[in-house]
Parts: C-alpha cells; structure tokens; sequence
C-alpha cells in the first residue's frame, strides 16, 4: 500500500527515526549562511502575491522551467506574476525527485495550509487561496522569518557595502530576530574579473581613502573587518571555482595589484598568486577575531554566455566544476596553522566525488579551540536533497564526528525557504534512525535526541559564538 503523500511522517520509516524527529522538530532555526537582503528585512512591505515571492529571483525555479521548455518570457521576461505562476504549475508535476517538487510542496503546507499538489488542474484554485491568506497578513518578511522560528540569521555583504541596513535593523526593538553580515569579500579577491577596478573604486568611496597600493589594500579590508565585527559579524564567506595556492613575495604581490589597477593583463600565475596571499592575509585575520570561515569549493559560473549578457550573473547557468582540490586546500591550511592563525573553517564542496575528500581534510586540522574546528559543511547547491545530504552526511559520519556538525543552511534569496531545514531534519532523523534499526548504534535516545537537536541548531550557535 502506497505511503500518504508528504505527510506528517514524511521521509520517516522507521520508528527511531521518528522519534528523533519529534526531538528535533520545533527547535528554533539559525541561518547562518543566506543571501536574504537586509534591505528588504528592513523596509518589510508585503508582498504583491505568491508569484512575487516564489519566483522573484529564484534560479531554481527557473533552471528546472527551462529544463520543461518554458519560454523564457515566462521565467525572468514581462509575462505577468499570473502566467509566471501557471507556468510553474505546469511543470510541477513533472519534477518528479527534484527537491523542488518537496520544497514546493513543504512551502503550501506550512505557509498556506495548502495540501493539494500543484499542478495545472489545481493552479488556479492554489493561486487564488494563497493570495487569499497573503492578502490577510503574516507575510511580510519579517513576519516570515519570525513564524519561522528563526532566531538569528547572517546575510552575504560586500566588505564595500555600507551596512547600512544592519545598522538600522539593529537599532529597530521591535523586531526580535538577530541579522547580522557576513564578509564575502569574493569581489577583492578577484583580481581577474572586469568588474574589480569597478569594486576597488566603490570600496574606496565606502572607506573614505585611496588605495594605491596592495598594503593599502589589505589594511582597508581589515579596518572593513573591524567595522563588520562591530556589528555583530562572526563569519566570513567565500567562494572558489578552483582553489588557488601559489605563494608570493609581498614585493611581487604589490607589482601584481599596480599591473591590475593600470589594466594590464595578469597571468594566471600572478592571478594565483594574490588570491593565494590575501586569502592568508585574511584567514589569520579571521583566526585573531574567533570568527569562522566559510569556503566555498567549485561552481563553474557563468557557462551560458548569451544569457550572462542577456540577464547577467546568479540566474540560473552555473554548475558543477571538477578541477582537484585536495593539494591546494591542504597546503593552504597548512600554511596558515603553522602560524597558528589557521580559523574556524567550513569546507563546502560543491562536487560530491569530493565528499571524501573534504571529509578526510578536518581530521588533519582539529584542535581543542572548538568542537569541530574544521567542518564539513552541508550539502550545497546542487546537492541539497535527499541523496546529496544523505552522502554528505554519511561521508561525515564515516570520517569524523558527525555529532558535532553544525548543520543546514538555507543559502537562499527567499523567504519562503525555512522549510529547507524542516526537509534537512527529517533527512538527518531517518539516516541515523535507520543506524538504529539496524541494530548500528544503541537504542540511546538520550544521546540521539541531544544530537539532533545540536545538528539543528545548538552547535552552529555555539560554533560561531552567537548571543541569542
């Protein structure tokens, strides 16, 4: 007999598995890696209907329409939010094993008391009852960051970024829930890429001084670094197609930056060799402040050239790389340990037959600083549904200490994602309810139950050191 569809017992097979979801279920979420905007947390407006906030930048949605033949009018063109939702709805049963068909379906239940599945015949009907509750209230986004049971959450700022926004958010009491930045300074380290003399001047403005040099550059971004921290930053971000590690003298590296600020062409030594000696620069900056790292290990970005000019970046034409990374990133790391200035670090990959690979990396940097110093961070991207977390987490458990892992993160631009971690929890309560099914670990629910609520939220605030 066929299970219900997504009910409450939904990913759940086992009776240790459920039990540890019980466990797990209503601890509160702390989302310490999205790219939400403080500007909109802050302004709050309501939303205009359900085709605003399902589809207003989510790539996707709009990665799987195009994979069904939708026009591209329909995705990020002038058709209206009506049509733009039809569209979607259309295809949604056709998804079958995509994590959107269960994120979709999770975001109906637990905002809209919506249970029917979306799909052409129920359009229509779904669209009118979820507009119906939007226009009733409780959707602005700080009502649905509160509602759910999110208590604190980072954002993903620019080290040019005025902050603005964090500043105002902070000092409005009327809203409970902690936002505070995240440093990716993605854009100081890419030497390489048209927009960074662009950034430089930008990042001037926002600091009020020249730099005309690489010193001044690094001292810059460490002032940047202060002013972060003073709001409230405890972590840094960053992203790497393909992980650079080729050192420097700081002479060269100096001769690296004056090429590039007078436009000239750097090669892909020189491009190495200062992403390599700022990256360390930082790194040991982040180590002297207690903050954790964040590294981000291979998208390819940008593939579809015409769409990239068409609609420019993050709407939907990145994948997967498969360069090598374990050399690099290890004498990486290494370099900077020997200075014991090596940080909290989370190693993401974003190819999983590099799952083994990072997972193998945190033994050789643990220290008694922190439960799990080094952490392999959670599936990401591409690999955040039920296998790809599944083989994350396993990979983890094999290699290391999976108990001390500090969890999901929603890595998203809506605010209708919470769920996700809904949909994590019930994946990380059945993995390790089947290790007791299978007579793999004790019937222990004391321990187990303790575990799933630190994977869920305790460990993540511990690790970064949140006051909540």
């Amino acid at each position: 007999m066929a299970k219900k569809f997504m009910d409450e017992d939904f990913l759940l097979d086992s009776e240790p598995s459920k039990k540890l979801f019980a466990a797990a279920k209503d601890m509160p979420i702390f989302d310490w890696h999205c790219h939400l905007s403080p500007k909109e947390i802050y302004e709050n407006r309501q939303p205009e209907d359900i085709a605003y906030l399902w589809l207003a930048g989510d790539h996707y949605k709009w990665r799987a329409m195009r994979s069904c033949g939708v026009d591209e009018e329909y995705i990020t063109g002038n058709a209206t939010g009506y049509e733009k939702f039809k569209a979607l709805a259309e295809i949604m049963p056709g998804l079958i094993g995509n994590p959107l068909y269960h994120w979709t379906h999770l975001e109906l239940q637990r905002y809209f008391d919506i249970y029917e599945p979306l799909s052409a015949k129920t359009c229509d009907d779904i669209w009118e009852r979820a507009n119906a509750k939007i226009k009733a209230g409780g959707f602005t986004p700080r009502e649905l960051i509160k509602n759910s049971n999110v208590t604190c959450l980072c954002t993903t700022d620019d080290p040019a970024d005025t902050l603005e926004y964090h500043i105002k958010l902070a000092e409005d009491k009327t809203f409970g829930v902690k936002v505070i930045p995240a440093f990716r300074p993605d854009k100081a380290l890419g030497i390489e890429l048209p927009g960074w003399r662009n950034w430089l001047f930008d990042m001037e403005k926002t600091a009020g001084v020249r730099i005309t040099s690489y010193t001044a550059l690094t001292e810059v971004l460490t002032d940047r670094i202060d002013y972060f921290a003073s709001l409230g930053c405890r972590a840094s971000d960053h992203a790497f197609g393909e992980f650079p590690y080729q050192r420097a003298s700081k002479a060269e590296i100096e001769l690296i930056f004056s090429k590039a600020v007078s436009g000239e062409k750097l090669s892909e030594s020189e491009i190495e060799k200062y992403k390599t000696e700022l990256l360390r620069l930082l790194a040991k900056e982040y180590a002297s402040r207690g903050w954790g790292m964040e590294l981000h290990i291979g998208p390819m970005r940008n593939n579809n050239t015409a769409m990239f000019n068409k609609i420019g970046p993050d709407t939907g034409f990145d994948s997967i790389d498969d360069r090598e990374v374990a050399r690099k990133l290890s004498r990486f790391m290494d370099s900077v340990a020997q200075e014991n200035l090596l940080p909290k670090t989370i190693l993401f990959t974003l190819n999983p037959k590099d799952n083994y690979v990072l997972g193998s990396m945190l033994g050789n940097f643990q220290t008694s600083e922190a439960p799990g110093k080094i952490q392999f961070g959670s599936a990401w991207w591409f690999n955040d549904n039920i296998d790809g977390m599944r083989e994350q987490m396993k990979a983890l458990a094999n290699l290391g200490a999976i108990s001390k892992f500090v969890g999901m993160v929603t890595d998203s631009r809506s605010f209708l994602s919470y769920p996700r971690h809904e949909y994590f929890r019930r994946i990380l309560c059945a993995l390790l309810g089947d290790m007791v099914e299978n007579g793999l670990y004790p019937e222990d629910y004391d321990t187990l139950c303790a575990v799933v609520r630190d994977i869920s939220y305790n460990n993540a605030v511990n690790y970064f050191g949140i006051e909540i």
